[in-house]
């Protein structure tokens, strides 16, 4: 953009500022500061303390609690059931005396008289599938939930115990002093769901034509409650939506199952010389020096044949896991299994998959290929990947995750065909929940209280995964330009954004409060890092605040706050405005370019000046040399000077300046032929960058972002002037589809005709 500088009086100055003035006391609402998107988070963030910096760091103070788990597990493969016996110890240390202890039941949301199936409203249907009116209606409540034998100190002796729906509160005979620990044991027993029923995040699924179950199984044992500086016990019930917070911790588990099952788990396994054949540990050294494809470990031929035969033998497998928040485990005779290593650093990290023959040739293909992928990606973005394996397990319908292994949708049909959809879904499903060995399984977010901080930085994360998987393997997308994600990008959250206000929340609300718990914890907050680290803040300063955070917070627990300080704190940009507009509210993108307004250059002051001069004894006389514009089509405008050329008007404007002005600024002088004032406009509550692409007569064009901060004194418009030695013929805003702008209708000059539904059908019609 060409200008010249013009030089100001205090006339001008008067008259700019009183204009200004009077426009933004004009179009500001009652309370404008108190509203404004600009006010800094203080009365929304905590207080900074020693626990927990004002930089978003760990203070000098920060504390963490630690559970170690010794248990021993047996699985039924015969009734479904499982019976486990632990012995927890808990050491305290925060600086606070414990009087009880609270343990999370998670299983007890499927008690038969659970109020978790009474905590949302019912409608009768007008008409309704069969088998979901049978498991409404006519069904038996499945009996689940734990059945807890006892609950003993260390020399044996009983402790009162009060379970309250989903938590258990443990009476200790003393409180437990700071820097204490306190050992106990529990026993207990539960019949597994069948998972496909209601989606159960944990259970088995049965396979009809084989008689054979493939069990993946969490949640499966009283786990100790998070006690923190934020709000003492985390001892939020479990109603279904809301996920867990768990503290770190050693973990001995010792799994018994039929002798012909295959295993993996959290952990490293301990006795592989005892549960491997001979032929598997031989495979099993080749997956450790093959880093470019999986080695079957166990065959689907090997896997088919187990199928055929329930043996009455018992096997034991031994783990151990250390810091870890977290445990679980999957167990099938049907499954297939294969492994690959994986360079993450210096060392080497176990890629691996467990799968019947229905997941094949599907999972033979991408699952491994898919761990091993995610592993690298989140390394480079956060930090190297600190266990020593991962493991994808296929399951009916599933998408959840545990340390070191979680379960994964994705089957083809029976003749082992397969859609994009399904592949496309398979994959990004194990890149989701693999990467959520990330947060929250190590940047240990409470995800009891808030879903978007593991599942919409994991969907963010896994995101980039995504682009760059399709760029690491151009033959998986084929016929795609870029991997097809089903959310990050901007413009696939607007029909979430743009929907009814009544059943929108705003991501800083707890999972279960929500109406749609997949736009506004996982799409929402996806979109909103994407934005901000393509457009907001740029990649080089987002990516060093996100790795600051994540490797601030690894192995700990983090906060909204903690985050939100800590990218800050780490790029110098002040984002308050954005994590206020974005997670603090249900607002949307809408900005527009409201009016444009074509100027020359005037032989003489305009109505409204002379009105001002005339009301303060102002002469032309008394002002030194100054610059006239005019708006082309208004009464001001000389009619001497309308029929001018642009051209003309330029020499006019030069000649008039130049013997006014020194050799040097003479030299600096350029040639607008063209001034434009433009007036864009904000129908949106959310403040975004102004990114306008102009365009002139000669085809060229002009990209200019304005900050966010053009809106801070001004919500609703605000006014740019371009002069230009170039005829303006078109502005677009947004017009790479950046900001998820709810409406695009309004964001170009001349207007474009939008096309009527009737008009897009015809089209579409033409088109088959």
């Amino acid at each position: 953009m060409k200008s010249i500088p013009i030089f100001f009086t205090s006339l001008l100055f008067l008259l700019g500022g009183t204009a200004i003035a009077q426009y933004n006391d004009e179009n500001r609402e009652p309370g404008h500061y108190n509203q404004n998107k600009f006010k800094q988070l203080y009365e929304e963030f905590a207080t900074p303390n020693t626990y927990r910096s004002a930089s978003g760091a760990p203070g000098p103070d920060y504390y963490q609690q630690q559970a170690d788990y010794v248990m021993d597990i047996e699985l039924d493969d015969k009734n479904a059931r499982i019976y486990g016996e632990e012995t927890i110890t808990y050491t305290n240390n925060s600086p606070d005396d414990l009087e009880y202890l609270w343990l999370q039941l998670d299983q007890n949301v499927r008690i038969k008289d659970t109020k978790s199936a009474l905590r949302n409203e019912t409608r009768i249907a007008q008409a309704e599938r069969v088998e979901s009116f049978v498991k409404k209606y006519v069904s038996e409540p499945f009996d689940g939930g734990f059945n807890i034998e006892f609950v003993k100190d260390v020399n044996g002796r009983p402790l009162s115990y009060t379970i309250n729906q989903t938590m258990m509160r443990i009476d200790i005979p003393r409180p437990l002093k700071s820097k204490e620990q306190i050992s106990f044991s529990i026993k207990w027993n539960y019949n597994i769901p069948d998972h496909t029923v209601n989606r159960a995040r944990s259970g088995y699924e049965y396979f009809p034509k084989d008689g054979n179950r493939a069990y993946v199984i969490a949640q499966f044992f009283p786990r100790m409650a998070v006690y923190s500086d934020v709000e003492g016990w985390q001892n939020h019930q479990f109603w279904g939506s809301g996920e867990f917070a768990l503290p770190f911790g050693d973990y001995e588990v010792n799994i018994t199952v039929p002798a012909d099952h295959v295993l993996d788990a959290t952990g490293t396994l301990q006795n592989r010389k005892e549960v491997f054949s001979r032929e598997m540990l031989k495979r099993y050294d080749q997956s450790k020096k093959s880093y470019d494809k999986p080695v079957l470990i166990v065959t689907q031929e090997e896997a088919e044949a187990a199928e055929k035969g329930f043996s009455e033998k018992k096997k034991t497998w031994r783990f151990k896991a250390k810091n870890v928040r977290d445990y679980g485990f999957a167990t099938s005779r049907k499954f297939i299994w294969d492994m690959q290593a994986v360079k993450i650093g210096n060392k080497d990290v176990m890629a691996v998959s467990l799968y019947p023959k229905e997941g094949n040739p599907l999972w033979e293909e991408y699952s491994t290929k898919a761990v091993a992928h995610t592993l690298k990606s989140y390394s480079e973005h956060t930090f190297d990947y600190p266990y020593p394996k991962a493991i994808s397990v296929h399951a009916k319908n599933q998408g959840m995750e545990y340390p070191m292994i979680c379960w994964n949708y994705g089957r083809p049909n029976t003749d082992g065909s397969y859609s994009d959809q399904v592949k496309f879904g398979m994959i990004s499903v194990i890149i989701h929940e693999v990467g959520h060995n990330f947060f929250p399984m190590i940047v240990n977010s409470d995800e009891r209280q808030w879903g978007w901080m593991d599942e919409g930085l994991d969907t963010f994360m896994q995101y980039m995964a995504e682009q760059e998987f399709g760029e690491k393997y151009p033959d998986a997308i084929a016929g795609y330009e870029t991997y097809p994600s089903r959310r990050g990008e901007p413009y696939k959250v607007v029909p979430y954004m743009a929907g009814d206000q009544s059943t929108l929340a705003p991501i800083m609300s707890n999972p279960e409060n929500v109406y749609q718990l997949g736009p506004n914890a996982y799409g929402k907050p996806a979109t909103a890092l994407n934005i901000l680290r393509e457009t907001v803040m740029g990649r080089e300063l987002f990516d060093h605040a996100f790795k600051t955070y994540a490797q601030r917070w690894k192995f700990k627990h983090p906060t909204p706050e903690d985050f939100f300080r800590t990218m800050e704190d780490a790029s110098a940009v002040d984002l308050d405005w954005y994590w206020r507009s974005w997670f603090y509210t249900t607002d949307y993108v809408d900005i527009g370019v409201k009016d444009i307004k074509k100027y020359f250059v005037n032989d003489g002051p305009t109505k409204e000046m002379r009105e001002y001069m005339a009301q303060r004894n102002i002469s032309e006389a008394d002002l030194l040399p100054q610059v006239f514009l005019a708006e082309e089509d208004s009464d001001d405008f000389n009619e001497d000077l309308k029929g001018k050329e642009a051209s003309q008007n330029s020499m006019f404007l030069k000649e008039f300046m130049m013997d006014k002005m020194s050799a040097e600024e003479r030299a600096l002088v350029k040639e607008p032929k063209y001034f434009y004032e433009i007036t864009f406009d904000k129908p949106g509550g959310i403040p975004m960058p102004l990114i306008v692409e102009y365009t002139y007569a000669d085809g060229t064009k002009e990209n200019i972002t304005y900050p966010a901060e053009i809106w801070r004194k001004n919500d609703k418009e605000v006014k740019r002037v371009i002069a230009s030695d170039k005829e303006l013929v078109g502005v677009v805003v947004d017009p790479k589809l950046e900001t998820a702008d709810i409406d695009i209708t309004n964001n170009s000059w001349p207007q474009k005709e939008a096309k009527s539904d009737f008009d897009k059908f015809k089209e579409n019609i033409k088109g088959k």
